[in-house]
């Protein structure tokens, strides 16, 4: 695909036009007024994210709160990357996090590109290797197979190459939506040269699988801070416990990246506490078959009791299947194992931009402690019975049981 300063033109000449934004003149009016002026609903217009996306000319789902398994969705052929795929924009993510889905044709690969935009990449099928280089740089290359999660560098060259005569099929999170509403320039946004040498050294080890977690210097919590989680569905995630019983847990801080995440574990019979935060963040089925239960914050601490149970939304998914976890922004939600296999999820959390609470060595309060204790968390013994319930229902289902002592609701 050839790039232009307005855009880019495809196969057969197609053209694909860059975002553009006028600039105004401001209204005036001949004389002051003591009336009220204006309106006070009106149509949303599109994001420049979503413009780059309109022109893309890939199925795009949205208005979605998640999807079962990506790879039911229909794939389109994708003239800017070469080769076909699909857009997945849920529920409470829009200007914050994006997120698509490609895949990488049979003995193919995808074409080269750099972006000022920070990525996440899971492999849900398929093996190969990936590129990457600045201007005037060695390319090195690194292989990937099912379940690896990797992210070049901001603003590295990269290209994903297939391995095997069979379609790779990768699911991309990124922070494009606020860095193109930063901008509005695609040209600067593709285009720049810049090295961001602090990110990318390219030194021989960058991409080295990492044996070892790090520990984050705030939270004391683990953190994998490398280019490369070669195996993400079966790597080694430490005893953490914040969000419940036998929760397994690290961060995810790779490649220099602002946009982060995480991996979790819940083992078989056991489900997370009820917690709430902003919108955004999207969960990543990585092993195992669950549910995640959401509701607005308005609704209460126990919505089935207080008789608000409607207002109370499901999504069920399974290994290759997403969740917007808190569509509204700071809904409660929950997680749910139900298959007889350890339930494995990685966080798309995004990032940029975040609000900073506070004058610098204030004390923050993190979304895991008790919401009693001014925190975003609600105890087992606080919950509202139902959920307990739900999750027995859901687990006789499939010939399950749950496991979780009477002690931790008292």
């Amino acid at each position: 695909m050839e790039r232009l300063a307005c855009g880019w033109r495809g196969a057969e000449g197609k053209f694909f036009p860059a975002f553009q934004h006028e600039r105004r003149s401001p209204a005036r009016g001949d004389q002051m007024t003591d009336q009220a002026v204006g309106q006070t609903s009106w149509q949303r217009p599109a994001t420049p994210y979503e413009e780059f996306c309109a022109v893309q000319g890939v199925p795009i789902y949205r208005e979605l709160l998640g999807v079962h398994d990506v790879r039911e969705l229909e794939l389109g052929p994708w003239d800017r990357l070469g080769g076909r795929g699909a857009i997945i924009d849920l529920e409470g993510t829009g200007g914050y996090l994006g997120m698509y889905l490609v895949e990488v044709p049979p003995g193919g690969s995808l074409a080269p590109e750099r972006h000022l935009y920070e990525e996440v990449c899971y492999v849900i099928e398929g093996r190969g290797t990936t590129e990457v280089w600045a201007d005037g740089g060695n390319r090195q290359v690194f292989e990937w197979g099912k379940d690896s999660v990797f992210s070049p560098p901001m603003n590295t060259w990269h290209r994903f190459i297939n391995a095997t005569n069979a379609p790779a099929l990768i699911l991309v999170g990124s922070n494009a939506p606020p860095i193109m509403e930063l901008f509005r320039d695609e040209e600067f946004i593709f285009g720049t040269p810049h090295h961001f040498k602090h990110r990318y050294d390219a030194a021989d080890s960058y991409f080295d699988a990492w044996d070892e977690l790090a520990t984050d210097d705030l939270s004391r919590r683990a953190l994998h801070s490398g280019a490369l989680v070669p195996d993400a569905a079966n790597c080694y995630v430490p005893p953490d416990g914040q969000r419940g019983s036998g929760h397994r847990h690290f961060f995810l801080y790779m490649s220099g990246n602002y946009f982060r995440g995480f991996i979790a574990e819940y083992p078989v019979g056991k489900y997370s506490k009820t917690h709430a935060h902003d919108a955004g963040p999207v969960l990543v089925c990585l092993a195992g078959q669950g549910y995640t239960l959401t509701w607005p914050k308005t609704a209460g601490t126990t919505p089935w009791r207080d008789g608000k149970e409607h207002l109370v939304r499901r999504q069920d998914y399974q290994t290759g299947g997403v969740v917007s976890a808190a569509p509204g922004g700071e809904w409660f939600h929950a997680h749910f194992g139900v298959s007889g296999d350890r339930f494995r999820v990685m966080a798309l959390l995004g990032g940029y931009p975040k609000r900073t609470q506070g004058p610098p060595g204030s004390t923050v309060v993190h979304v895991n402690r008790d919401i009693k204790q001014g925190g975003n968390t609600i105890e087992y013994r606080d919950e509202d019975p139902m959920i307990r319930s739900l999750f027995e229902q859901a687990l006789a289902e499939v010939g399950g049981t749950i496991d979780m002592p009477a002690e931790l609701y008292q």
